[in-house]
C-alpha cells in the first residue's frame, strides 16, 4: 500500500449523481414522502422450499436465540433506555435489558447482517446487509416499519455504517472486494459520493463531530482523512493515509478526532497516536515507557476535558485533553509520558471492543461490549459513589464446541473454547448454570438412559486431552445444611478427572448399552472406558487420522461395533472391547482389536463426466429426432462426428484429499459421508472392503452408490442428525442454513431424501452449522455454530407449542443420595499433566528403575565381599617366601579382564568429560577474563632484562604499553571531502539516461500504415505453396540474421567511436603526472607557492601522520622485543640442557677417580628480572606453600604480609632440588687382570664423554652470549632512530596543535566551499541533462514530421491513381475535428482545493481553446461529413482513411506538445546557464579566502624549528674556506635528491625535443585525416544519389531495402490466391450450371411459344366458329323465350371471349419476360426472376363435346394460373 492516496476519484454512478448535486441550486431534485415506507412482511427472507413440495412454509418457528457475537466489531447499540440491539447471525436481536425479553428482525437478503448503527434522534436504526449486492435497509423506531432502504452501495457485503452528527448523512463502508466508501442522501435514497477507501480491509468511518465537511476511517495497518471539497466538475472526496513513518504500523481499532483537527488514534502495542494531519505528532504512553493499556487501545469519546480509552485489558481509562492535544515529541524520544486522571477496572478476564453511551441527558451510563462474551453497564463519571460495573448478560465467547440436549427433559448444554460449560432450559428460555474450568472445552454429550436414568450425567472433553464428568441438579433439593453452599436452579459437579489423550478431544459416544464410554482426539487415538460409578480404562487404539466423529452401531445392528470418521477422509470400524478379554499391556494399547478401514476416494469428477455424457446423448437424440423430422439425414451424421470430437471432462482427484465433515451408518458394514472442498454437493454411501490393506494410507476406496444433494457444491453438509421417529433428516450445512428432509419411514439408503425446507439462521460467511440436535420429544430443534449463536426452534406453532406444554417445565435432576457426604473429586488443573498413558509408562518406568537399583546394590555387594577376599589373598601372598611368592602378572585370571576394565575406564572418563565440558569451558573463559583484566595489563608493562652468561652484558626489551585512547584516536583521519564524486555520480546517471534513451530509440521502429483487410477462415495451401512458403521465410530469416549482424556491428562501431571532446586516457594520464610531478618548484616560504589542494595538510592528516609514526615506532620495538625474548627462551633450554649434561657429568665422575675430575663450569641460572612474568604464575604446589606460609606468617606477624610471602616462596623455589638416584658402589676385591684392561678402557671412554660434555657446555654459552652482545648492538642502532623518531615526533606534534588551531575556520571554508563545488557540478549535470533532453524532444519532433509525412504518402499510395473518391478522402484525412483530451492519471494528486481549483480553471480554459479551435475546423470544412461512406466508395478505404486521419490527429497532438517542452527546456537552459555562472563566481570568491587561510598555515608550519642531526662531512656551506658559526642561511638538501633532480634536467632537454617532434607529426596527421573524411562524405552522398537513382528506376517510388530483404512468403496472400482458384472454379462450375439452367428455360420457352401459338390458332377458330354461330342465331330468332335465351347465351360468350384474351395477353408478357431473361442469362449476368412467374396456364383439352364444355375449360384455367 502507497503511503498517500491523494484525491480519490469518483466512480461512474458517483459522478452522475455528484454532478446532479452540484446542480441542485437550479434544478430541484425529486424528494422521497416523509411518510413513503416498505412492507416488511413481503421483503424480509423467508424459508426455501423445494418445488412441487407440501412442506408447509412454517415448519419450523424461532422461538428463542441463547448466543451474541461477542467478536463482530460493534456488535452493540442502544435504541432507548432498556432497549438493546445486536446482530445473532441472519437475526437482528431487540433486548429488553429490564423484562430480557427479545424481538427479532430478519435480514432481507438472507445473507446475514454487516453492520448496525442508530440514527442520533433515536427515530431509526440501520441494518446494512451481506450478500450479493445487499441493501442498507433503514427502520424506524418504535414502530419497526421498514423506512427506507439504500441500494448499489457495495458488492459482497458491508462492514460499517454511521450517521453524521445532525443524522442528515450516512457514510457505509464495503467489505472485500471492493472497500467502497459511500456517502448517502438517505432519506431520497440517493448517493451523494462513492468511491474506494483503500485496498485493504477497513474496520469504521467516522464523521467529525467539529467539521461535517471531515470524516476518517481506520481498519488494517492504515488510517485514512478524508475531506469533501467542491469542485468545478462537482462534490469529491479527497483522501490523505496516514504515514506511520518511523513509528511501526498498525491495526487501528478506534480513534477520536479533536476539535482542532488532530485525530488520536489507538495501536496494538496499547499506546496513543496522536495525528496532525496525515503524520505521527507524538505517540503517547505512561510513565517510565510504559503502556497507556495492556494489547489492543481504543479511544471512544471525548468529553468533560478528558479523553476516554477502553482497552483488551479490560480497564476504562480518562486523559486530560489539553495535555494531549499539546503534547510534543522531544529530541530524545518520539514518544510524550502522562498518567491518566481516572481509571475504571472493569473486571477479570474482560476484553472491552466497543461502547455506546445512555440517551439520557447528563448521564455517565455506557455499555460495552465484552469480546469475552458479556455485556456490561458501566458508570464512567469516576466519583466514590458511582456503582460498581455491572454484568447485565452473560454468553459463550466464540465458536460452539458441542451441543446436546437432556433425553428426557427440556434441557440443553454446550461447551466452547471460553472454558465454561452452560445449561439452559430452552422450554422457559433461560441459562440455568455455568461452570468454568482450566481449558477451552472441545467437545460434550449427555449421558443416555442406560447410564443415568435421572438423566443428570454431562461428558464433557477439553483442549488439553482431559475429560470431565460432570453432574447435574438441582441444589433446592439438597438438605438444609448443604444447601447453603449451593445456590441457583442447578448446579453442575464434577464427578470424576481422567486425561486419556495428549491433544483436543473432539468426540465423546456411550456404546448402545451403556456400558463402554470412547473418546476420540485430535492426537490420531481413540480411548475405551468402562462405565460405572468409577470410569476405568479399557485401552487405546491409534487411527490413521485426527478423530473427527464417533458412532457406535444402533440398536437394529446385530453387533456393536464403534465408527470412527477422521478429518483427513479415513472411516475406521472398531470392535467393541470386552473389558474381562483384553490382556494387561503397558500402555493400555490394544493392537489386537479388530477392525476395518475406509479411505476415501474422489468419484465426483466421474459423477460430473457421467452426467456430462447423458446430457451429450439427450442432446444428441433430440437433434437427431429433430432432423429426422426434416430429412436432412446427411447433416445429422456431420453433426454427429463434430460431437464425438469434444473431450469430456478430465477425471480429477484432489490433492490434498477434500476433509470428511460427518458421517453415519445406514446398515452394518454401510454408511454415509458427506465430503468438503471438492467432493462437496453429494451424499456418498460407502461400505468396507473385504480385502483390507495393512498401511491405511495406501488403500483407496470408493463409494458404491451416492446421492446428489441440492444446491451444495459450495455448501456442504456439517452435521447431520435424525428425528425420533425418523421421519425428519436435519442438516447443518456450511453456510449456517439448517435443512430439512422429509423421510419415509425405515429409508435407510435415503431413497426419499428429495422434497426440504431450508433457512438461514447463522452467519453465512463463518457461521458453519456444527451442531444441530432435535429436543427429546422432537418438539425442537436446536442449532450451534462457529459465530457462537445458538438458536432454539419449534416444530409446533407457537399456540399450539404453549398450549401443549403449558403444563410441562423444564425439570433439574435431583441430587444423587448421599452426595453432600461425598468429598469433591480430584481435577486436573495443570496443561503439563500426564496423560493416562503417559502415567503409566511413568510408573513402568519407575518400576523397573527400581529393579535396576536393587539389582545394582546386590551386584555391588557381591563385589565388596570379592575384594574383601582378595586383599586377604594378596596378604598372604606378601608373607609368603620370595621364590614362592606369585607375581602380580600371575594374579591376573586373563589379560581381558583388565582391557576391559581399562576400556570402561576411558569410557567413563569421557563421559565425565562431556558432562563437565560446559562447566570447563565456563570456567576456563572466567579465568581467561580475570587474567585479562588483572594479569595481563601488568605484564605488558614488564620489561625483560637478559644477562649474558661470561660477562656483564645486558639488554632490555622496551615497555610498550597500550595504546590510550588519545593515541588511538590519531588514527582517526578526517575523511575529505569529495564534491567531484557527485559530479560522477551525476554524470553517470546521466550518462546511463542517455543511453538508455538512445537505447529506446533505436528500439522504436515505425508504425507500418496498410489498411486492414479482414481475413476470411484459414485455407488450406497445397504442397507446392507450402515448399514456396517455406523457403521464402527460410530466406528472409536468413536475411534478417544478416541485418541483425550488420546492425550490432554498427552498434558497435558508434560505440567505439570516440565522442568531439574524447581525449586519449594515454594523454589525460599522462598529463595529470606532468602537472603532479612538474608542479610549482618555488619555495615553501616563498609567497607565491601555491601548494596542490590534495597535498594541502589538514589535522586529519597530520593525525594520520603521526599515528605512522607511532605505529613504526611500535612496530620496530615490538620486532626487536620479539628477538630478545626469543633469545630468553633460548637461554631457559640452555639451562636447563647444561642442568641435564652437568648430571651426566656427574655420573660419569662418580665413575672415574678423583684426580681425573675436571671441574664443570659454574651453572647459570635464570634471574627474575629475566622472567617478570613468572611472578603472578602459580601452580597447586606453590598454592600449598602459599597457604602453609601464610598460616605460619599468621601466627607470627601481621605486617607486611604478601612481600614477605613472595620472598620465601622464590627461597623455597630456588632450594628445590630433584631427587637424586642412589648408587650402591660395590668395593672391588681382588680384581682380576682382565678386570683391569676392561676397567681401563671403561675410565678412557668415560674421559671422554667428560671432555665432550665439557666442550659442548663451553660452545653453547659461548654462541649464546655472542648472540645477546649482537642484540645489543641492534637495541643501541634502533635507540638511536628512536630518538630522531621522538625529535620528528615533537615536531608533528607541534604542527597538529597549530592546524587545530586553524581548523575551525578552513572547515567552515571548506565546507562553503564543498558546497559550492557541489551546487556547481548539480547545476552543470543539470544543464548537460536539459540540453540532452532538449536534443531528444528535437530530434522527436522530426521523427514526428516525418511519421506526418509517411502518413500522407501512405494515403497517396492508398488512393492509387484516376480515383474518383480522392478528392473526398483527402478532405476527410486532412478535416479538422474536436478531440476530447485524454487526461492522463497523475502520480500525486493535488492535497489542497486550490490547487486542484486551479486545475480545474486551466481544464477549462483549455477546453475553450479547443472548442474555439473546433469551431475553425468545422467552419472551414463547411457541409463536410465524414461520418457515413458516400455510395459507391469502398467502405474498407474509407474506414482506412480514418484511422489516418485519427493518427495523423495523435501526431499533431503529439508535435504541439513537443514544442512546449521544447520552449519550456529552452527557458530552463537559460535559467540553468544564469545559475551556473553565479555558481562559479561564488566558488571562486570562497576559493580565494581558502587559499589565503591556507597560506597562513603555511607561513606558521615554516615558521616552526625542525632538528637535523648532522655529522660534519655533511656540511659543504663553507664560507673563506671554513665552516661558519652561522648556518641559518644554509640549505639541507638530499644528495641523493640532488643529484636526481641534475639527471632530470639532462632527461628533460631530451623529452621537450621529442614532444616537438610528436606534435609536428601530430598536425600533420590531424589535417590528412580532415581531407579523408571530408573525401569519405562526398563519396558516400554520391553512393546515396546512385541508389536513390537506380531504385526509382526499378521501384518507382523509394523503399526500405532492410524491409524488402526480409520480407517473407505471404501467407495470408498465398491463402487468397488459392482461395481465388477456388472461387472461381466454383464460379465455372455454377456458370456451367446456370448454362444448362438457360437452355431448360430456352427449351421452356419455345414449348411455351408454341403452346401459344396453338392458343392462338384454337382462339382463331374459336372466333370463326362465334361468327358462325352469331350468324346462325340472327338468322332464327323468332320467338321471345328463344332470344332471351340467345341474349344470356351472347353475354356468356363474350365473358368467355374476354377472359381469353386476358390470358393472351398475359402469356404474350410472359414471353415478353422470358426473351428478355434468356437474352440476360445469354451476357452472363443480371437477375433472374424465380420460375414461378414463368408458368403459364396449361392448355384446355381439345374435347368433341358441345360448345359449352369447349368455353367453360379455358375459364377454369384462367383461374387457375390467375390464382
Amino acid at each position: 500500500m502507497s503511503e498517500t492516496e491523494e484525491t480519490a476519484s469518483v466512480g461512474e454512478q458517483a459522478e452522475e449523481t455528484t454532478e446532479g448535486n452540484g446542480d441542485a441550486e437550479d434544478k430541484q431534485t425529486k424528494q422521497l414522502p416523509e411518510d413513503m415506507d416498505y412492507d416488511y412482511e413481503a421483503l424480509h427472507s423467508r424459508p426455501s422450499i423445494s418445488p412441487d413440495s407440501d412442506i408447509p412454509e412454517n415448519l419450523l418457528h424461532l422461538c428463542h436465540s441463547f448466543g451474541y457475537e461477542s467478536g463482530r466489531r460493534a456488535n452493540l447499540q442502544l435504541l432507548d433506555e432498556t432497549t438493546l440491539m445486536f446482530i445473532a447471525g441472519n437475526l437482528l436481536v431487540l433486548l429488553d435489558i429490564s423484562t430480557k425479553e427479545q424481538r427479532y428482525l430478519r435480514s432481507c437478503s438472507g445473507g446475514g447482517i454487516g453492520s448496525i448503527t442508530v440514527h442520533p434522534s433515536r427515530q431509526y436504526f440501520v441494518v446494512a446487509e451481506k450478500g450479493n449486492q445487499p441493501n442498507i435497509i433503514i427502520y424506524e423506531y418504535p414502530s419497526l416499519r421498514l423506512y427506507r432502504i439504500l441500494r448499489g452501495g457495495t458488492e459482497q457485503a458491508y462492514s460499517f455504517v454511521e450517521f453524521n452528527r445532525d443524522g442528515s448523512l450516512l457514510a457505509s463502508l464495503g467489505s472485500t472486494p471492493d472497500f467502497m466508501l459511500t456517502l448517502w442522501n438517505w432519506r431520497d435514497e440517493e448517493v451523494m459520493l462513492s468511491c474506494k477507501a483503500i485496498s485493504q480491509e477497513v474496520y469504521r468511518v467516522t464523521f467529525s463531530r467539529f467539521n461535517p465537511e471531515l470524516l476518517t476511517s481506520s481498519g488494517s495497518g492504515h488510517i485514512k482523512f478524508w475531506k469533501m471539497a467542491s469542485t468545478f466538475t462537482g462534490l469529491k472526496l479527497q483522501g490523505l493515509v496516514g504515514r506511520f513513518g518511523k513509528t511501526a504500523s498498525t491495526d487501528i481499532e478506534g480513534y477520536v478526532e479533536l476539535p482542532d483537527g488532530k485525530v488520536v488514534s489507538g495501536t496494538d502495542w496499547g499506546n496513543l497516536l496522536l495525528w496532525d494531519g496525515n503524520t505521527i505528532k507524538v505517540e503517547i504512553c505512561r510513565k517510565d515507557g510504559q503502556s497507556c493499556h495492556s494489547g489492543t487501545v481504543q479511544p471512544f469519546v471525548l468529553e468533560e476535558g478528558q479523553l476516554l480509552t477502553i482497552g483488551s485489558d479490560g480497564i476504562v481509562r480518562g486523559w486530560d485533553f489539553e495535555t494531549i492535544d499539546a503534547a510534543d515529541s522531544s529530541i530524545d524520544s518520539s514518544r510524550f509520558e502522562m498518567e491518566p486522571l481516572n481509571e475504571l477496572e472493569v473486571g477479570y478476564n474482560v476484553c472491552l471492543s466497543s461502547v455506546v453511551k445512555s440517551p439520557q441527558p447528563d448521564s455517565f451510563v455506557w455499555f460495552a461490549q465484552d469480546s469475552c462474551g458479556a455485556i456490561w453497564k458501566l458508570d464512567l463519571s469516576f466519583t466514590h459513589t458511582a456503582p460498581d460495573p455491572e454484568c447485565l448478560f452473560s454468553f459463550h465467547a466464540g465458536a460452539i464446541q458441542g451441543l446436546d440436549v437432556s433425553p428426557n427433559s427440556h434441557l440443553m448444554a454446550t461447551i466452547a473454547l471460553d472454558r465454561s460449560v452452560r445449561v439452559f432450559d430452552f422450554l422457559s428460555n433461560r441459562e440455568l448454570t455455568i461452570s468454568r474450568f482450566f481449558q477451552g472445552g472441545t467437545a460434550l454429550i449427555w449421558a443416555p438412559p442406560e447410564v443415568s436414568q435421572a438423566g443428570g450425567l454431562l461428558v464433557t472433553g477439553f483442549e488439553d486431552g482431559v475429560v470431565r464428568l460432570l453432574e447435574l441438579f438441582d441444589p433446592q433439593r439438597l438438605p438444609v445444611d448443604a444447601r447453603r453452599q449451593h445456590k441457583g436452579d442447578a448446579r453442575l459437579n464434577l464427578k470424576q478427572a481422567f486425561k486419556p489423550h495428549s491433544a483436543p478431544v473432539t468426540a465423546v459416544a456411550y456404546e448402545r448399552h451403556g456400558d463402554v464410554l470412547a473418546t476420540g482426539s485430535s492426537d490420531c487415538t481413540v480411548f475405551f472406558f468402562t462405565v460405572g460409578d468409577s470410569y476405568r480404562p479399557i485401552g487405546w487404539v491409534h487411527v490413521p487420522g485426527p478423530v473427527l466423529g464417533l458412532q457406535w452401531s444402533p440398536h437394529s445392528h446385530r453387533e456393536n461395533r464403534l465408527l470412527v470418521l477422521c478429518e483427513n477422509g479415513h472411516v475406521v470400524e472398531l470392535h467393541s472391547p470386552d473389558p474381562k478379554a483384553q490382556k494387561p499391556s503397558k500402555s493400555f494399547e490394544l493392537p489386537e482389536l479388530p477392525r476395518r478401514s475406509f479411505r476415501f476416494r474422489s468419484i465426483k469428477s466421474r459423477i460430473k463426466r457421467e452426467e456430462e455424457k447423458a446430457r451429450r446423448h439427450a442432446d444428441k437424440e433430440k437433434k437427431k429426432g429433430d432432423l429426422l423430422k426434416e430429412s436432412k439425414l446427411g447433416e445429422v451424421e456431420d453433426e454427429e462426428e463434430e460431437e464425438e470430437d469434444e473431450e469430456l471432462p478430465p477425471i480429477y482427484i484432489p490433492d490434498p484429499p477434500s476433509p470428511l465433515y460427518c458421517g453415519f451408518y445406514s446398515q452394518p458394514g454401510h454408511f454415509w459421508l458427506s465430503m468438503g472442498g471438492f467432493d462437496s454437493g453429494f451424499l456418498y454411501h460407502c461400505r468396507f472392503s473385504e480385502e483390507q490393506d495393512e498401511d491405511p494410507d495406501q488403500q483407496q476406496d470408493e463409494p458404491f452408490d451416492f446421492l446428489p444433494v441440492c444446491d451444495t457444491d459450495d455448501d456442504p453438509i456439517r452435521s447431520v442428525t435424525f428425528s425420533s421417529d425418523m421421519k425428519l433428516l436435519l442438516c447443518g450445512l456450511h453456510s449456517g442454513t439448517i435443512r430439512v428432509y422429509l423421510l419415509q419411514p425405515g429409508d435407510q439408503g435415503l431413497s426419499s431424501m428429495k422434497d426440504y425446507w431450508a433457512l438461514s439462521v447463522h452467519d453465512n460467511q463463518y457461521g458453519h452449522l456444527r451442531h444441530i440436535r432435535c429436543s427429546h420429544d422432537d418438539n425442537f430443534v436446536l442449532t450451534a455454530g462457529e459465530d457462537g449463536n445458538i438458536f432454539s426452534f419449534s416444530l409446533l406453532p407457537p399456540e399450539e407449542l404453549q398450549t401443549s406444554l403449558q403444563r410441562k417445565k423444564a425439570t433439574v435432576p435431583s441430587p444423587r443420595v448421599g452426595f453432600e457426604k461425598e468429598s469433591y473429586a480430584q481435577d486436573i488443573e495443570g496443561p503439563t499433566a500426564d496423560s493416562i498413558v503417559a502415567a503409566k509408562l511413568k510408573l513402568e518406568k519407575d518400576r523397573l528403575q527400581r529393579e535396576a537399583e536393587l539389582k545394582i546394590t546386590e551386584k555391588k555387594r557381591k563385589l565388596a565381599e570379592l575384594q574383601k577376599k582378595f586383599r586377604q589373598v594378596l596378604k598372604v601372598n606378601r608373607s609368603l617366601p620370595e621364590h614362592v611368592r606369585l607375581k602380580h602378572e600371575e594374579l591376573e585370571l586373563h589379560p581381558c579382564f583388565k582391557e576391559e576394565a581399562e576400556q570402561l575406564k576411558l569410557q567413563r572418563m569421557m563421559e565425565v568429560r562431556e558432562q563437565l565440558s560446559w562447566e570447563k569451558e565456563r570456567c576456563h573463559i572466567a579465568f581467561s577474563k580475570l587474567q585479562d583484566w588483572f594479569r595481563d595489563s601488568v605484564e605488558e608493562a614488564n620489561v625483560i632484562t637478559l644477562v649474558a652468561i661470561r660477562s656483564d652484558h645486558r639488554v632490555s626489551t622496551y615497555s610498550l604499553p597500550s595504546l590510550t585512547k588519545s593515541s588511538a584516536q590519531l588514527g582517526h583521519q578526517d575523511t575529505p571531502s569529495c564534491p567531484d564524486r557527485d559530479k560522477h555520480v551525476t554524470s553517470d546517471r546521466r550518462k546511463s539516461r542517455t543511453e538508455l534513451e538512445k537505447d529506446s530509440d533505436d528500439l522504436a521502429e515505425e508504425e507500418v500504415l496498410c489498411p486492414k483487410v479482414a481475413r476470411a477462415a484459414a485455407v488450406k495451401l497445397g504442397d507446392r505453396q507450402e515448399e514456396r512458403l517455406k523457403k521464402a521465410a527460410v530466406k528472409a530469416e536468413q536475411a534478417r540474421a544478416k541485418l541483425a549482424i550488420r546492425k550490432q556491428e554498427w552498434a558497435q562501431l558508434y560505440a567505439e567511436k570516440p565522442d568531439e571532446d574524447y581525449e586519449d586516457p594515454q594523454d589525460v594520464q599522462n598529463i595529470s603526472e606532468a602537472r603532479e610531478n612538474i608542479g610549482d618548484l618555488k619555495l615553501k616560504t616563498d609567497k607565491d607557492f601555491t601548494v596542490p589542494r590534495h597535498l594541502m595538510m589538514t589535522s586529519g592528516r597530520k593525525r594520520a601522520e603521526l599515528k605512522d609514526l607511532e605505529d613504526n615506532m611500535c612496530a620496530k620495538q615490538t620486532e626487536l622485543n620479539g628477538q630478545i625474548v626469543a633469545l630468553r627462551d633460548t637461554k631457559v633450554r640452555l639451562v636447563s640442557q647444561l642442568r641435564a649434561q652437568a648430571k651426566q657429568i656427574h655420573k660419569v665422575q662418580q665413575r672415574l677417580a678423583a684426580h681425573l675430575h675436571r671441574a664443570p663450569p659454574i651453572l647459570p641460572t635464570m634471574l627474575p628480572e629475566e622472567t617478570p612474568e613468572k611472578r603472578l604464575q602459580s601452580n597447586r604446589a606453590t598454592l600449598e606453600r602459599y597457604r602453609g606460609l601464610r598460616e605460619q606468617r599468621l601466627k607470627d606477624t601481621r605486617e607486611d604480609k604478601e612481600e614477605g610471602t613472595t620472598r620465601l616462596l622464590e627461597q623455597r623455589g630456588g632450594e628445590e632440588e630433584e631427587e637424586e638416584e642412589e648408587t650402591s658402589v660395590e668395593e672391588g676385591v681382588g680384581l682380576t687382570e682382565l678386570e683391569e684392561e676392561l676397567g681401563r678402557e671403561e675410565e678412557i671412554r668415560l674421559l671422554e664423554e667428560q671432555d665432550s660434555l665439557l666442550e659442548q657446555m663451553e660452545t653453547s654459552v659461548c654462541r649464546f652470549d655472542a648472540e645477546l652482545l649482537q642484540l645489543r648492538h641492534q637495541r643501541l642502532h634502533l635507540d638511536l632512530k628512536l630518538t630522531l623518531a621522538d625529535l620528528r615526533q615533537l615536531k608533528l606534534y607541534q604542527e597538529l596543535l597549530l592546524l587545530k588551531e586553524l581548523e575551525t575556520k578552513e572547515s567552515s571554508l571548506q565546507e562553503k566551499f564543498d558546497a559550492c563545488i557541489r551546487e556547481e557540478n548539480s547545476i552543470e549535470s543539470q544543464l548537460e541533462e536539459c540540453k540532452e533532453q532538449l536534443q531528444l524532444k528535437q530530434r522527436d519532433i522530426v521523427k514526428l514530421q516525418e511519421r506526418e509525412k509517411a502518413l500522407h504518402t501512405a494515403l497517396r499510395a492508398s488512393l492509387g491513381d484516376n480515383n474518383k473518391f480522392q478528392e473526398f478522402l483527402t478532405k476527410v484525412f486532412e478535416k479538422k475535428i474536436k478531440r476530447v483530451k485524454k487526461k492522463e492519471p497523475r502520480e500525486e494528486e493535488v492535497d489542497s482545493d486550490e490547487e486542484s481549483d486551479e486545475d480545474d480553471w486551466d481544464d477549462d480554459d483549455d477546453d475553450d481553446d479547443d472548442d474555439d479551435d473546433d469551431d475553425d475546423y468545422d467552419s472551414e470544412e463547411g457541409a463536410l461529413d465524414d461520418s457515413v461512406c458516400p455510395p459507391g466508395c469502398d467502405p474498407q478505404m474509407f474506414e482506412y482513411t480514418l484511422q489516418l486521419r485519427e493518427r495523423r490527429l495523435d501526431l499533431e497532438d503529439m508535435l504541439a506538445e513537443d514544442k512546449k517542452c521544447v520552449e519550456a527546456l529552452k527557458d530552463e537552459c537559460t535559467a540553468l546557464v544564469k545559475k551556473e555562472k553565479q555558481a562559479k563566481s561564488s566558488r571562486k570568491f570562497v576559493d580565494d579566502d581558502l587559499e589565503l587561510v591556507n597560506r597562513e598555515k603555511r607561513q606558521r608550519m615554516n615558521e616552526l624549528d625542525v632538528v637535523v642531526p648532522l655529522r660534519l662531512h655533511q656540511i659543504e656551506f663553507v664560507v673563506d674556506g671554513s665552516v661558519p658559526s652561522d648556518l641559518s642561511e644554509g640549505l639541507v638538501v638530499d644528495r641523493t635528491e640532488l643529484a636526481r633532480l641534475e639527471r632530470r634536467i639532462k632527461q628533460l632537454q631530451v623529452e621537450k625535443s621529442h614532444q616537438r617532434d610528436l606534435k609536428v607529426h601530430a598536425r600533420h596527421h590531424h589535417s590528412k585525416l580532415l581531407r579523408e573524411c571530408k573525401d569519405m562524405k562526398a563519396q558516400g552522398q554520391e553512393l546515396e544519389m546512385e541508389c536513390n537513382k537506380l531504385m526509382m528506376m526499378k521501384c518507382g517510388r523509394l523503399v526500405n531495402l532492410e524491409i524488402l530483404q526480409t520480407l517473407s512468403g505471404n501467407r495470408v496472400l498465398e491463402e487468397l490466391k488459392q482461395q481465388k482458384n477456388r472461387h472461381e472454379a466454383a464460379y465455372e462450375k455454377e456458370i456451367q450450371q446456370w448454362d444448362a439452367k438457360v437452355d431448360e428455360a430456352r427449351q421452356a420457352s419455345m414449348e411455351v411459344t408454341q403452346r401459344n401459338t396453338k392458343h392462338l390458332l384454337r382462339k382463331k377458330k374459336l372466333l370463326e366458329e362465334k361468327i358462325e354461330l352469331e350468324s346462325k342465331l340472327n338468322a332464327r330468332g323468332k320467338n321471345i323465350q328463344f332470344r332471351q335465351f340467345q341474349g344470356d347465351k351472347r353475354r356468356n360468350n363474350l365473358e368467355a371471349i374476354d377472359s381469353l384474351q386476358e390470358v393472351v395477353r398475359r402469356q404474350s408478357s410472359q414471353a415478353d419476360a422470358l426473351r428478355r431473361e434468356i437474352d440476360v442469362l445469354s451476357h452472363k449476368g443480371g437477375p433472374v426472376s424465380p420460375p414461378g412467374r414463368s408458368q403459364l396456364p396449361t392448355p384446355p383439352p381439345s374435347t368433341p363435346t358441345g360448345t359449352r364444355t369447349r368455353l367453360s375449360k379455358p375459364q377454369s384455367s384462367t383461374s387457375c394460373s390467375s390464382g
